[in-house]
């Protein structure tokens, strides 16, 4: 049975959002972070940090980048102890260590593939690199014993999020399904009331939180947030 202390936060740096995409129309540092499981199959990276080669992005979004070698290393891990990947999805800031990992497994959506083939998705030197090597998934698949991957769109259509049964109970890592975990919990609570069956018509949720909660995670963590969603 996998331990808590075998998952890991990886830090990438930062960016700044702009005023213009924030719910409260101010600036926001936002943190780019991933995960690191130590699975007795090998290593599993969730994200691997903000892709460069695009200028437009980075005048955008100033990221301060920390690289995959760096994140690693705090957790006393190299980047070639890699055997597995799986990106929430494909933008430049979930992606941009693929590169530095060619000839392992990348498990992604199909429909987030296609997308990030199209142009203006995302850098395309971080999905076509030499190595490359895709798992495709078509929903929701156990890709390794104790390890999930949930299909969670919204943000993107192809979006992810991979779901890790401890001894201690189950982690989500949500990836950018919700850019807040306060926003995850409003959607969960919105779920509960529901099935309480509250009156008048509930706020909106995304079908998947129904398929998040039936894991009973123990903890939820994010991409762009610090902050950890619990249950009460």
């Amino acid at each position: 049975m996998l331990r808590i202390d075998d998952l890991r936060r990886l830090d990438y740096g930062y960016f700044i959002r702009p005023a213009e995409e924030t719910p409260r129309r101010l600036a926001r540092v936002e943190p780019c972070l991933g995960y690191a499981l130590r699975h007795p199959e090998g290593l599993l990276l969730f994200d691997t940090g903000i892709g460069e080669g695009d200028a437009e992005v980075d005048a955008h979004y100033r990221p301060v980048r920390r690289s995959l070698a760096d994140a690693l290393v705090g957790g006393g891990l190299r980047v070639d102890d890699t055997r597995f990947v799986v990106n929430c999805h494909l933008h430049v800031d979930h992606c941009g260590g693929n590169p530095l990992v060619p000839n392992r497994p990348i498990f992604v959506q199909a429909a987030e593939l296609d997308s990030a083939r199209e142009p203006d998705y995302t850098i395309p030197g971080l999905i076509d690199f030499p190595g490359a090597r895709y798992e495709t998934l078509a929903g929701e698949a156990e890709i390794l014993p104790g390890v999930w991957v949930v299909p969670t769109p919204g943000h993107t259509a192809g979006h992810q999020s991979v779901a890790i049964r401890f001894n201690d109970g189950t982690v989500v890592l949500a990836g950018q399904a919700r850019d807040m975990a306060a926003d995850y919990g409003a959607d969960q609570l919105a779920w509960r009331a529901g099935v309480e069956a509250r009156e008048p018509a509930l706020p909106p949720y995304p079908g998947w939180i129904e398929r998040l909660q039936e894991l009973d995670p123990r903890r939820v963590v994010f991409a762009h947030d610090q902050s950890v969603w619990e249950p009460v």
